[in-house]
């Protein structure tokens, strides 16, 4: 520590960076300037004196807005969360906290998740820092932005079934969604809970390894949660790849094309060139991921958003139309039309359309024929991954189909938006590690926009995962 900048002078840097650019990015819809300068002051007093401080310790990151800080609004990117002030801190950013990071602000976000863009976000959208014609990504747009327009150091996302490494791909970042149960999910306001994971967002591999340390392990909150025995992911960082083998699923990559096969058959050449051994693999029913997550999703999705309902917390509408007076005068709310107004104004088009997707899955005569089938699939396309690492060490293919495109591109066809995920979804069925990391550029109407290749690891092994990237990274 060369105490060459003070943490307060690089938190005001980052606050006037976001002041700068932030009106055009629209990475953020909350600042923490007063809570930010307070811990980047506890700092430099600590080191001041003398203490020791860990390396995340001063550094300013922001916090995708669907996880919870104390004294904060969480809006998930919704209107049915405009005004809520979460009452406590989730784990990962008590861990934060202990560690001394300094948060800025919350990311902007699709709504409750829900997108592969940030155009549903309630707010705004987070435009791409590499062309502002363009999106970010989603459903972490705004944290994938933030990072890469130099408004954070690293920031926080969440990932269901794409939506830490889609938007790493895009703007040109690296994105890590850690194995299910490895980072508490308590704190996190809650899309699909079998799926959902938080990870990090950095400009360097060994900065993912180094967050992961911090947020990763064992939380009483969480049942889900699994021990970590305090890995500082950072110490694996060997550099070394030599003799492991890579698979390519042949179902991944049959219909790459153009620009986009190019480049991922040099990075290919790449891996090759630093000894590792690449293998053609197939995972057979991949190729009904797609529907298979779609299917799961919405249904916990229909169970988790029941909860919004106008009368615990958030929004409540009460449309005077419809009210029913009574004898003294006054009117009285009927129950269910509260509950109906409040969801009808809360949530946004593709919020109310996953709903609508899970209730109908979950409901009596077509459980069996959906949700049943869907969560069987599953379980087979887990079997295909636990074939494919008795073969090989990892599974490597883009992170999405295409490069950024431009806003509007999709609105209007949800399918076609759907398939953003079709190379992510497969990691979070399966609760297996992936990592998103910079492999090129394509050229676009005068613009270089990044391109980004997916590494998935077998269950718990981030420390081999974020190694065979850095590898790639720094050679």
């Amino acid at each position: 520590m060369n105490k060459e900048i003070t943490s307060v002078q690089l938190t005001k840097d980052y606050f006037d960076a976001i002041k700068k650019n932030d009106p055009e990015i629209g990475a953020y819809l909350t600042l923490t300037e007063e809570l930010a300068l307070k811990q980047a002051q506890f700092v430099d007093q600590r080191i001041a004196s003398g203490e020791e401080v860990d390396l995340l310790a001063g550094i300013p990151c922001a916090i995708k807005d669907n996880m919870c800080v104390d004294g904060v609004r969480a809006t998930a990117g919704s209107k049915m969360l405009d005004s809520y002030i979460s009452p406590y801190d989730a784990t990962v950013i008590s861990r934060l906290k202990e560690v001394g990071a300094v948060i800025l602000g919350k990311t902007n976000m699709d709504e409750f998740a829900m997108g592969s863009s940030t155009e549903n976000s309630a707010y705004q959208l987070t435009r791409n820092p590499h062309d502002a014609e363009r999106v970010s990504g989603g459903s972490s747009g705004g944290s994938a932005a933030a990072v890469a327009a130099d408004e954070a150091a690293w920031s926080l996302g969440s990932d269901t079934g794409g939506s830490i490494r889609q938007p790493a791909s895009f703007c040109g970042v690296v994105g890590l969604k850690p194995t299910y149960g490895r980072v508490s999910r308590h704190g996190l306001i809650a899309m699909a809970s079998s799926l959902d994971q938080i990870g990090p967002f950095a400009k360097t591999v060994e900065d993912c390894a180094i967050i992961l340390s911090r947020i990763s392990g064992e939380d009483k909150m969480d049942a889900t949660s699994a021990q970590s025995a305090d890995k500082r992911y950072e110490d694996f960082l060997t550099g070394n790849i030599k003799g492991i083998k890579i698979g390519i699923p042949k179902e991944y990559v049959q219909n790459l094309e153009g620009k986009i096969k190019e480049e991922f058959e040099k990075s290919v050449e790449k891996f090759k060139s630093l000894g590792a051994k690449i293998v053609e693999i197939s995972l057979p029913h991949s190729s009904y991921s797609l529907a298979t997550y779609y299917m799961i999703m919405p249904s916990e999705v229909s169970s988790n958003l029941a909860r919004f309902d106008g009368i615990k917390y958030g929004l409540r509408i009460n449309d005077q139309e419809n009210t029913e007076f009574i004898e003294n005068g006054k009117t009285e709310r009927n129950l269910l039309e509260t509950y109906m107004d409040t969801r009808e104004y809360g949530f946004g088009t593709e919020v109310k359309r996953r709903i609508m997707l899970g209730t109908y899955a979950l409901s009596s005569g077509y459980y069996d024929a959906y949700y049943l089938k869907a969560q069987k699939v599953r379980a087979l396309i887990r079997d295909d991954f636990e074939k494919a690492f008795e073969e090989v060490d990892f599974i490597y293919s883009p992170t999405a189909p295409e490069v950024a495109f431009k806003a509007g591109e999709k609105t209007d066809d949800p399918l076609k938006m759907y398939l953003s995920d079709i190379y992510t979804v497969t990691a979070n069925l399966a609760g297996v590690p992936a990592i998103s990391f910079p492999i090129g550029f394509l050229e676009s109407d005068g613009k270089k926009l990044p391109l980004g290749g997916q590494l998935m690891g077998k269950w718990f092994d981030e420390e081999g995962l974020l190694n065979a990237a850095h590898t790639f990274e720094t050679n």
